[in-house]
């Protein structure tokens, strides 16, 4: 397992890497890979049970990311843990690409599940812990849904059924940016207090800045302690974190943008990263 500046050292380059894949394309969905990248590194750094070498190892722990679209940085996250070639991601979103703009688990190596019809990967990761579960597994089941994603009636069954269930083994994580792909989430529906409506839906609820690795590390870790109820771990991000054409832009759900621009950030990214200077703050 990494150490926490190993951690904010590769969800670093996971920044890098997934703008140079897109550099050339000119377009892509980068508000939220940016605003997940930091959970990658994470669950892919060390918290989770896998073997790139056998994708399909009955032991490992699965991985759904409902909000599919952010693929380009899992993606990235993959090829750089060895599941495929690193220049493969030049072949994002590309005829005839095992790399597709929404994540295909027929497509890809290590994606657990399809996932982009917003909403669904709440039951399908629900369906893997329940049936890891049946069959008196070990494995943990990690989920990522988005914070307008939220905004779906889907997610709130699954948000009654996973507790009666008492799936501990499901460990959730909402990439709260405050944005989704039209506007604001407190101007188009509202959240309020997601930790508090989890918690009263029956969820062991925490939250945690989003872009702090140790936080984020830590929680999981808390959540493994908790017995009979699944965990809801709320993730305060930035869309768009830590790329200087898209953080802080209102419509940067998908992007088009300039190689320019892609290597301005891109070298922003990397004298960050030789200074030292990767700490991420919420502004």
């Amino acid at each position: 397992m990494m150490k926490q500046e190993e951690y904010k050292a590769f969800a670093t380059d996971i920044r890098i890497e997934t703008l140079e894949a897109l550099k050339d394309l000119g377009f892509g969905h980068i508000g939220g890979a940016m605003s997940s990248t930091d959970l990658f590194a994470v669950l892919y750094g060390g918290v989770m049970n896998i073997d790139p070498k056998n994708p399909d190892w009955e032991e490992r722990d699965y991985f759904v990311m409902s909000k599919g679209h952010a693929g380009p940085g899992l993606y990235t996250t993959l090829a750089m843990k060895g599941y495929f070639p690193m220049e493969e991601l030049k072949t994002i979103n590309t005829n005839g690409t095992r790399l597709p703009s929404h994540c295909d688990r027929n497509n890809t190596p290590g994606i657990d599940m399809s996932t982009g019809s917003l909403g669904q990967g709440m039951s399908t990761a629900i369906g893997i812990a329940h049936g890891l579960k049946i069959q008196d597994k070990d494995n943990y089941t990690y989920l990522l849904i988005g914070d307008g994603e939220c905004d779906e009636g889907q997610i709130w069954e699954g948000a009654l059924y996973a507790p009666q269930q008492k799936l501990d083994h499901l460990i959730a994580f909402v990439d709260y940016n405050k944005q989704q792909l039209d506007g604001y989430t407190k101007d188009i529906m509202d959240l309020g207090d997601l930790k508090q409506k989890f918690a009263d839906f029956g969820w062991y609820a925490l939250e945690v800045d989003g872009h702090d690795t140790d936080a984020i590390a830590a929680a999981i870790e808390l959540a493994k302690t908790n017995v009979g109820k699944p965990t809801m771990i709320i993730l305060n991000t930035v869309k768009g974190k830590d790329c200087t054409f898209a953080e802080g832009v209102l419509y940067n759900h998908h992007m088009t943008f300039t190689k320019e621009e892609c290597e301005t950030a891109i070298n922003l990214l990397k004298a960050q990263k030789k200074a030292g200077n990767v700490k991420c703050v919420i502004k």
